[in-house]
């Protein structure tokens, strides 16, 4: 069975494993016509179907994934934030991330924001136990910049447009569900039981300080990928999730411009009966609202991952138009590349734009780098630099 969306599990437990029977007969059915086609038009059914696949794979062909424009994991997320040291908490006090550094937000920096000059922030760089180059969280507040609203208010699953949470892998989810609430975070859902195939999960979204989601995931059986270095109760964040208007859209755009590869892309799902899910669509609903999720990678791991989940059932808000600094919640990912120029050229070669143009930033701890940034098609920002 494929990995549910919303749990982002690198299990990839199937969705749609209830529809089995419902396919098998749909199967019969087809086969069943193309037998009385073929004997009509006085032809085997091997050569009908020879036909029928040759036309498939013709049309197949058509999407393959295009170059991808890195071949790095994100780097960092960057939160849009009131106050980073309250955010910090949770990671720091749960998670045992460290500070990799603290400072002024960079006059290059707010102008690549799109913000006016007279714009400041402070800024606070985190980092997780088990350490690298990926993963990182960057925690922004910005001062003069205007009104701060929240980029998703109610942060509903059905709400589309902006990041809806970013991912961390956990141990002994109890203790740190217990010690998230001591902080002052909170949870549209209780801690959530999946159990698919040889995988026990458990999961939950937390919700702290504007409006900020970390989804967090335990699998108590079989035991992570060895891949996944080894940590004390937080892992780094792996996956950045985006509620979206229509999966398809998005996909295309993470596969198409980007040239990111699939790790998951699943058929819409209902649960056959009631069943809470992470993502807190009414226990009443989950039999009969439909959602389908999918997973992209520029190159294949377990960190640095994009999730896109379309709600199909429910009308929502859209938000797409408030993901921009300096509104509060999750702002950005930023991902390295190797050359500057040519990922600029890949993209607008492929039909997609820059949100802003390429320019000189300063980073922090980073360093001076050429940084642009586009949008997915649901306004959630994205940036791409070279060192």
């Amino acid at each position: 069975m494929k990995g549910v969306g919303y749990a982002g599990c690198e299990e990839r437990v199937k969705h749609n494993s209830h529809n089995d029977k419902k396919e098998s007969e749909t199967m019969r059915l087809l086969i069943q016509g193309w037998r009385e086609r073929a004997q009509r038009y006085r032809v085997s059914l091997s050569a009908l179907l020879s036909v029928l696949m040759s036309a498939t794979l013709i049309s197949g062909s058509q999407a393959v994934t295009a170059e991808p424009i890195t071949d790095k994991p994100w780097r960092e997320a960057v939160l849009s934030v009131t106050d980073p040291d309250v955010t910090a908490r949770f990671f720091k006090e749960i998670g045992g991330y460290e500070e990799l550094g603290r400072g002024s937000v960079s006059a290059s920096s707010i102008a690549a924001w799109g913000l006016d000059p007279e714009a400041t922030g402070d800024y606070l760089l985190l980092r997780a136990p088990m350490g690298g180059d990926f993963g990182h969280i960057r925690l922004v507040s910005f001062e003069n910049a205007g009104r701060r609203v929240p980029m998703r208010p109610g942060a509903r699953a059905w709400d589309t447009g902006c990041y809806f949470s970013m991912m961390i892998r956990v141990k002994d989810m109890q203790s740190i569900y217990d010690d998230a609430i001591r902080l002052g975070w909170w949870t549209e859902t209780p801690i959530t039981a999946l159990n698919f195939g040889t995988s026990d999960l458990r999961v939950v979204i937390y919700r702290g300080p504007d409006g900020v989601q970390v989804q967090t995931y335990d699998r108590l059986s079989p035991p992570l990928p060895e891949a996944i270095p080894d940590f004390e109760r937080m892992t780094a964040p792996f996956n950045m999730m985006q509620m979206v208007a229509d999966r398809d859209v998005a996909y295309d755009f993470f596969t198409q411009t980007l040239g990111f590869d699939t790790f998951y892309k699943g058929k819409p799902y209902t649960a056959k009966t009631p069943t809470p899910t992470p993502i807190g669509i009414p226990l009443s609903l989950t039999t009969s609202v439909p959602y389908r999720a999918g997973i992209v990678y520029p190159v294949a791991g377990e960190f640095g991952r994009m999730e896109m989940i379309e709600v199909m059932g429910i009308q929502g808000f859209d938000y797409s138009h408030q993901c921009e600094a300096p509104n509060l919640g999750i702002l950005a990912v930023r991902y390295p590349v190797a050359d500057i120029d040519a990922a600029k050229a890949m993209i607008e070669e492929r039909g997609g734009s820059l949100w802003r143009d390429t320019s000189t930033v300063q980073l922090g701890e980073i360093g001076e780098v050429e940084l642009f940034s586009v949008k997915t098609p649901d306004g959630s920002i994205m940036q791409f630099f070279e060192e």
